[in-house]
């Protein structure tokens, strides 16, 4: 397999199967007037990215295409900072909002997760498992300071088919009542799917959620495993499983 580094509005970004990473920091420290932050876009098929750290503001990481699998990663960032049309799961990870650059203490509504399916024939969606989500210890000082004012949320849908689901993660306080938020209006709204199951925290209080989304029933949650997803265990080594 073989696979190349390209740098241009991201400062990295990868094309062709089998991409790896282990122990990296894809930082972009681009300030507001450039309003996207991507740290790192992928375009390879069966990568494996492993204790990684993606940082940024804005877009951080651009999971953009084919089965992508994150393992042990720290992702920071604020607005629909993972995002993407990928097939991706993301396991036993830190997720965490960072303040914004501009006027932090105003308030703000931040989006973890922005994926981009565009039809509902794609098996493209994003997967956590065993994540945290939370805010950087600069944020969580803003947060609690007025809590009302900043409002955060698992995700958003980029385009009509929007997938993402949240299986027994952690859900600090930051993580709004409502779970999800709308991108404008009702588009997408009737044909998304945005999921949780078994999370935990003071965020994972499903009784306000939307009623957009959905609670995962127990018999398909297995839909969502690294192998069913991405088949994971043909190409994953058991030690990154």
């Amino acid at each position: 397999m073989s696979w190349t580094i390209i740098f241009d509005n991201w400062n990295v970004g990868v094309v062709g199967d089998g991409f790896m990473a282990r122990d990296i920091t894809f930082e972009n420290k681009a300030g507001p007037v450039t309003r996207q932050a991507v740290a790192f876009r992928s375009d390879s098929d069966l990568s494996i990215v492993e204790n990684c750290e993606f940082l940024g503001n804005q877009d951080t990481l651009y999971a953009h295409s084919l089965r992508q699998y994150y393992k042990s990663c720290r992702i920071e960032g604020n607005v629909d900072f993972i995002f993407g049309n990928s097939a991706a799961v993301f396991q036993d990870s830190v997720i965490l909002v960072r303040p914004r650059q501009q006027k932090p203490e105003k308030g703000e509504n931040n989006a973890v997760t922005a994926h981009g399916r565009t039809d509902p024939a794609q098996t493209t969606g994003f997967v956590f498992q065993n994540c945290l989500i939370n805010g950087t210890e600069d944020y969580m000082a803003l947060y609690y300071s007025k809590p009302k004012v900043h409002k955060n949320f698992l995700g958003r849908p980029w385009k009509e088919y929007s997938r993402t689901v949240f299986i027994h993660c952690t859900l600090e306080a930051l993580v709004t009542s409502d779970g999800w938020m709308p991108w404008t209006g009702d588009f997408a709204l009737p044909t998304l799917y945005y999921g949780e199951f078994e999370n935990s925290g003071p965020g994972a209080n499903v009784s306000g959620r939307v009623p957009w989304s959905s609670q995962i029933l127990k018999e398909h949650v297995q839909v969502y495993s690294v192998q069913s997803f991405i088949q994971g265990n043909d190409w994953i080594p058991t030690s990154s499983s």
